[in-house]
């Protein structure tokens, strides 16, 4: 940890733990994760201990693209909120409810956090990669790729802690010049070193979301059960990842722009980077066998 850092376990849905544990603190950045019952828990729980906190801390909130559900077009934070993509996405939007009453608070709205480390959008997708199982959808990857490099997204929450007293501001978090998914995919491959993407057609697509994904969903349940590792197991794609993929929505960034003047990782340059985590870790696991 920094000098000066601590950890303090805690129950993030329990106000009066929340309450004790932030105490005396100048800002709160919420970034939890977890089940529906779990993101909207903890940002209850949050809130009320600002509220009763004295002086009141600046919360940063960590929302979601999720928020805008299914709807597409370049859209600003003024859009209106839909909570149609499932239990996650309506549980960011009462979680942004809940944050919205608050005095003195920033809800920021990511779009997808890649870099070293992340799960899904670096691990999971360079395995899918590594096995030809993604790559160029054709039609069905052409919706807008809202990616936003994790460094830059830590920037943002810094720049938002900082921020004069205003009330409740909301802004969009995403790099300018948002790839296609079957950009994402094939610049990924080539920092990876696999060369050229394989075109995947509806039919094959098709099969991998009817067939192949059940069946390894379940295998990848079966091991979290059992507690084995994951590393070289074969992940499922899901069919909400694939609707992701077609979906034609672009953040628009402007306020970020104007008030957290944030700075934007070079696309190649994220993915670069991303590849050699991946090939470290994975070797790293391989001699650990």
């Amino acid at each position: 940890l920094p000098r000066g850092a601590e950890w303090r376990t805690l129950d993030a849905t329990d106000p009066a733990a929340v309450r004790a544990a932030t105490r005396d603190c100048d800002g709160v950045v919420n970034c939890l994760a977890g089940d529906a019952d779990t993101i909207v828990g903890s940002a209850r729980a949050i809130y009320s201990a600002a509220a009763a906190g004295s002086p009141r801390p600046r919360v940063v909130h960590l929302s979601s693209m999720a928020v805008y559900g299914t709807a597409s077009g370049t859209l600003d934070e003024r859009a209106p909120l839909r909570a149609d993509l499932g239990p996650y996405s309506a549980a960011k939007v009462a979680a942004e409810a809940g944050a919205m009453q608050a005095a003195d608070s920033i809800i920021l709205r990511p779009g997808i956090v890649y870099g070293p480390g992340s799960a899904w959008w670096t691990d999971r997708i360079a395995r899918l990669l590594l096995a030809r199982r993604l790559g160029d959808l054709g039609a069905a990857g052409n919706g807008c790729c809202n990616l936003v490099h994790v460094d830059d997204l830590a920037a943002a929450i810094i720049a938002a802690l900082r921020l004069p007293a205003a009330g409740t501001r909301i802004y969009n978090i995403a790099a300018p010049g948002a790839p296609s998914w079957n950009d994402y995919f094939a610049r990924f491959a080539a920092a990876l070193g696999l060369g050229p993407v394989r075109r995947i057609g509806p039919i094959r697509l098709a099969f991998e979301l009817r067939a192949v994904g059940p069946a390894l969903k379940l295998v990848e349940l079966a091991s979290l059960l059992a507690q084995r590792a994951q590393s070289d197991a074969r992940p499922p794609i899901r069919p909400w990842l694939v609707a992701l993929c077609r979906q034609a929505l672009r953040l628009d960034t402007q306020a970020a722009n104007r008030d957290l003047a944030p700075h934007w990782t070079d696309l190649d340059a994220g993915l670069e980077a991303c590849a050699r985590w991946f090939h470290q870790t994975r070797s790293a696991q391989q001699r650990h066998r």
